[in-house]
């Protein structure tokens, strides 16, 4: 058996990640936000419209004072927002709205097209307010590009987690069918009806990864053949020697040698492209200095071409003109929100406002532990 790591490609400081299809697109979002200065949750500095500057402490984006990303048009592919720390606030051309964070999972269907604004109140004003996320674009297949828009929301509690045994090792299942012992059944959270990853045989998921010094992980083969598989180390690479291991089965005639393990070290931020039909093992020696933290994308390639321009993903360019010429017509339902980009009240609890009806996390001791943090 060869080595399940196909490509190796050093992680970009700055910008997108190269995905594989079906995915499109993947930003790790890591701010570490000041206080805020007033009960309006601004910034103590203004942005300038274009600030994503990876070497500063923490990036405006497109916002003013509030960073964030103001009022935009998508169509033709999913947001998926997996969240790991902060605050987000949502809202849309739908009329639907949201503030979600600290491991709740946003999926947004773009289809036909819908506008909408994500921005990050500071809802501190006497301590940091860090935020780290995933933000992932997830492409539709032709026949679903012009379904209507949609939007779900998923709370932390109902997004499946595995923990290994001696603690070490943990994965937040953001998606994904029957991995970690965690059957589709047990699960409370489904994909949007129309996405790629609404049918099992497609065997989409996304994982975020973490190993604790000392803490192992066999990463599982895919459920299905010719399933695109690709591992981002995001965290700890720099500090640490991560060990990735597989059965080197080809190695030899013996029984013992065809079952040694055979060893990669990597000891920087990359990203590898691995063959999904072998398990792979994780591993962080003992002696490392911190955690490390992967993400790992994978799914059934779509298999069509792909023309984009700016917020718009479709098959052709003539199909891009025409998003355009919509937009300017429509815009996509107009924007029903008093600014462009739209925050909550400061004591507004994490929810979820969707065709009309309004819900919220689950009442259990970490979310009263964290509503009384942001309420300070």
């Amino acid at each position: 058996m060869r080595s399940p790591i196909l490509t190796q490609t050093a992680l970009p400081t700055s910008g997108p990640y190269p995905t594989q299809d079906p995915f499109l697109f993947c930003v790790y979002h890591k701010d570490q936000y000041p206080p805020a200065i007033n009960d309006k949750m601004e910034a103590p500095r203004q942005g300038n419209g274009q600030d994503f500057n990876p070497d500063a402490p923490y990036r405006m984006y497109h916002g003013d004072r509030i960073p964030g990303f103001p009022q935009h048009p998508h169509r033709g592919f999913e947001t998926i927002t997996a969240t790991i720390d902060g605050i987000i606030d949502h809202a849309d051309s739908v009329g639907n709205a949201g503030r979600y964070g600290m491991g709740d999972l946003q999926w947004m269907t773009a289809g036909s097209g819908v506008v909408h604004s994500e921005t990050f109140p500071l809802i501190h004003q006497h301590k940091d307010n860090p935020t780290s996320f995933f933000q992932i674009w997830l492409n539709l297949p032709a026949r679903s590009k012009m379904t209507d828009p949609s939007f779900a929301m998923f709370w932390a509690p109902d997004v499946p987690k595995y923990t290994s045994p001696d603690g070490k090792a943990s994965v937040t299942l953001f998606a994904g069918n029957n991995y970690f012992g965690i059957q589709a059944d047990q699960r409370n959270h489904e994909p949007p009806p129309d996405s790629w990853a609404s049918d099992p045989a497609n065997d989409v998921a996304i994982f975020h990864i973490t190993l604790q010094p000392g803490g192992t992980l066999v990463l599982p083969k895919s459920n299905e053949d010719n399933v695109n598989r690709s591992l981002f180390l995001i965290e700890g690479a720099k500090q640490n020697k991560v060990v990735i291991q597989y059965k080197d089965d080809d190695k030899g005639s013996s029984s013992t040698s065809s079952s040694s393990p055979q060893t990669t070290v990597v000891n920087q931020p990359v990203i590898l492209g691995l063959d999904s039909s072998q398990d792979v093992i994780l591993e962080l020696p003992e002696s490392s200095e911190t955690n490390s933290e992967f993400l790992m994308l994978q799914g059934k390639p779509i298999n069509e071409p792909v023309a984009r321009y700016g917020p718009f993903v479709m098959n052709t360019q003539a199909e891009i003109r025409q998003a355009f010429q919509d937009y300017g017509k429509t815009k996509f339902g107009g924007w029903p929100w008093p600014r462009d980009d739209m925050v909550f009240s400061r004591d507004k609890e994490r929810f979820a406002h969707l065709k009309g009806v309004e819900t919220g996390p689950p009442e259990d001791k970490d979310n009263a532990q964290k509503k009384r943090e942001i309420n300070k």
